[in-house]
């Protein structure tokens, strides 16, 4: 969530009181919140709703004061109720989060609402997403919450910067289970139409899932562009995808490398690892076994499980890096209790093998058990070439060790 602080216009002819809201906002850029809240606190009780809504906001994030919700929430009323907008919004957050007041999604439609008339950006978009969802889960470009940024003179400055997708799945998606689709896509386009980026990113993703409004690719495109070249990760990340696929857009792999290059700097670990796959495949760019290695290994350090998977199919085959049967199995096993089928597989051929770690037909009997679970026929055919080194009861130890496998979700088997 972003919360808003408020300068006001500078003055040819500068009053005292607002004298002091500019020494109080100087203050503030030099974070000297203490000085920043002695200027504002006498403005906000005289009931300058600007110096309110400062107000607020230094409570909220305990700048120069201690932190406090409540009174935060109690200084972001009082500014709201003389109609600040940004007020409206931040009240509305707080009423969204429950932050200082009790949870009520009623009372933050009803302030972001009275933001949104006004034309504040965040409102409208938080009104979209709380039309889509029925709750609002404002995201910045890692997925995260934002929990603040400074305003002033029409300038943003973020204090606190930043999905876990398959590859080859839209950010966004699954996230707009619609309650009301077309208000969703009414206020998020609004939003969209003033230059909000994670609005762009919304409006784009309801284009293309077809909530709210007809599916429209080439739609879906132009929304994620809008968004991606303001920096949004997510929607650098979708953008990336269309350019891959082809949908609404010529495909194009250099368009893809080039829009997932973006978001991988940014570290999406999808982008990463489909960024990886484009140079391990050469799709795009020259194949590079290197560049493959490292950006999988930055996806899959951050527990990406195809990443893990990709990083160990190069650590088996001697691609990109040393050959390592170890560093092959290390890897093979983390995706593999992640629940990743093709690396069940080929972790109990390790074990078969007797590949980077201790032969056990017992655990390569397991894992091509349960991977046959997934459907595939050739671990079926492979547990009938195990099966004829085992004895009768080796067998049925392995089928439980399978079972009980499953039954802590792949976890230190």
């Amino acid at each position: 969530m972003k919360f808003v602080l408020i300068i006001g216009v500078m003055l040819a002819v500068v009053s005292p009181a607002h004298a002091d809201f500019q020494d109080g906002w100087a203050a503030s850029l030099r974070g000297d919140y203490a000085t920043a809240m002695q200027e504002w606190l006498p403005l906000a009780e005289q009931g300058d709703a600007k110096a309110q809504n400062n107000l607020g906001f230094l409570y909220n994030f305990g700048r120069g004061v201690a932190q406090d919700y409540a009174e935060a929430a109690k200084w972001y009323r009082l500014a709201a109720e003389q109609g600040n907008a940004n007020a409206q919004y931040n009240l509305g957050v707080f009423y969204e989060q429950g932050r200082g007041v009790a949870q009520d999604t009623a009372e933050a439609t009803k302030w972001y609402s009275l933001a949104a008339e006004q034309g504040n950006a965040n409102a409208k978009n938080n009104l979209g997403t709380l039309s889509g969802q029925g709750q609002s889960v404002t995201q910045d470009a890692a997925g995260q919450n934002n929990p603040g940024t400074l305003s002033g003179q029409g300038q943003s400055v973020t204090q606190d910067a930043a999905g876990q997708n398959n590859p080859g799945t839209l950010s966004g998606q699954g996230q707009s289970v619609t309650q009301d689709a077309a208000e969703a896509a009414k206020w998020h386009r609004l939003a969209a139409e003033q230059g909000d980026a994670k609005a762009q990113f919304n409006l784009g993703t309801m284009y293309y899932a077809g909530q709210g409004v007809a599916q429209d690719y080439a739609e879906a495109a132009k929304w994620y562009r809008l968004a991606a070249e303001q920096g949004d990760g997510d929607a650098q990340y979708n953008l990336s995808i269309m350019y891959a696929n082809g949908q609404g857009v010529a495909q194009d792999y250099a368009e893809a490398v080039k829009w997932y290059r973006l978001a991988a700097e940014q570290g999406d670990a999808n982008a990463q690892n489909n960024l990886g796959t484009m140079y391990r495949q050469g799709q795009g760019v020259a194949q590079n076994y290197v560049e493959a290695v490292k950006w999988y290994r930055l996806a899959a350090e951050q527990g990406d499980g195809d990443a893990q998977y990709n990083l160990g199919v190069l650590y088996e085959q001697g691609q990109g890096v040393a050959q390592n049967y170890v560093e092959a199995v290390k890897w093979y096993r983390l995706a593999a209790e992640r629940g990743f089928p093709n690396a069940q597989y080929n972790l109990g051929g390790m074990y078969y093998a007797g590949q980077g770690i201790r032969q056990d037909h017992l655990r390569a009997y397991m894992w091509f058990d349960i991977n046959g679970l997934s459907g595939n026929e050739d671990s079926v055919k492979i547990l009938d070439k195990i099966a004829k080194r085992m004895t009768s009861a080796d067998i049925s130890t392995a089928q439980e060790l399978a079972r009980e496998c499953v039954r802590k979700n792949y976890k230190g088997c």
